[in-house]
């Protein structure tokens, strides 16, 4: 697959998620074969103000490519300057949130808010368009809520404005993650682009993946919270799209062995204090529903070193 100029082996991509897709996580979700992984969100306003917080952001490592940037914001000039730093320190795609729907982002006017305000959508996205050469994506929502839909008016003004291709996650900013995303949105937004169109939401498994392909027509699949303690998804994933039979969940000694070797990617990262804090919700994740762990999780949680 391609988006812009970027050629990717596969149409199977992580998606960009806070305190979650940090360089470790990443590293180790490529190895299960994802082609595309995104950083963690990261503010522009950050990014042009020089804090550290935000650059560490951009760590990456010659097993961390291609590598997407998500950023966020809604001063056009800010986003657009923030598009040349994540350019100049050598990004292979940038993405331009525009559907988180957390409050403290919303309330700036940033993320899903965006959504509601198409004249401001098409300002930024030119702006940036004209600052960076990178491949240039968006990550939307179905739109504000649930009876004002704007998914194909904000797809169609990005592709207008030059943008590579559309991620969709068909929820609108007021559901946040409950209820369950409607893939038909996706749909529609494919019939209406000329560009790629990414689906995003309730992937929690290779056969929903696939569904979403073929129930929608999209381009491509962009995993998320389905990855959440089983990072082996996008092997599955693979095979799947490949025709090919899926191997049975890991053994605890495999998962194990996985569970061994992202703990290790994190500590070497942030240090063994800040590591272990980091990789605690992921080991909750990995054990989640394993026979007899419940004590071990609830030991877990009490954790503080």
């Amino acid at each position: 697959m391609k988006i812009g100029n970027l050629s990717l082996k596969n149409n199977i991509f992580l998606a960009p998620m806070a305190g979650i897709t940090n360089l470790p996580f990443r590293t180790l979700v490529r190895e299960f074969g994802c082609s595309l992984a995104f950083t963690e969100m990261i503010s522009a306003a950050g990014l042009v103000r020089n804090t550290g917080k935000s650059y560490r952001y951009l760590d990456s490592s010659p097993d961390d490519r291609p590598l997407g940037v998500q950023i966020f914001g809604s001063d056009t000039e800010v986003l657009a300057e923030a598009a040349q730093i994540v350019t100049d320190r050598g990004a292979d795609l940038l993405n331009i949130n525009m559907g988180c729907p957390a409050k403290k982002v919303v309330r700036t006017g940033a993320g899903a808010a965006l959504m509601k305000n198409p004249l401001q959508v098409a300002f930024i996205l030119q702006a940036v368009r004209k600052t960076t050469s990178l491949p240039l994506t968006v990550k939307i929502r179905s739109g504000w809520h649930h009876d004002d839909m704007k998914a194909v008016e904000i797809a169609r003004i990005a592709e207008d404005c030059g943008v590579d291709t559309v991620i969709l996650h068909p929820r609108s900013a007021e559901q946040g993650f409950s209820g369950s995303a409607d893939w038909g949105i996706i749909e529609n937004v494919k019939k209406n682009l000329h560009i790629p169109v990414i689906g995003n939401g309730d992937i929690r498994s290779a056969e929903d993946a696939l569904r979403m392909m073929n129930m929608t027509g999209c381009d491509g699949v962009m995993v998320g919270r389905g990855v959440l303690g089983n990072p082996w998804i996008f092997k599955d994933i693979t095979l799947c799209f490949g025709g090919q039979d899926i191997f049975p969940s890991p053994s605890l000694s495999e998962r194990e062995i996985i569970i061994k070797r992202h703990l290790n990617m994190e500590t070497d990262y942030a240090g063994g204090v800040f590591g272990v804090r980091s990789f605690r919700k992921h080991l909750l994740w990995y054990t989640k529903g394993l026979r007899d762990s419940f004590q071990f999780r609830q030991k877990v949680l009490t954790f503080t070193d």
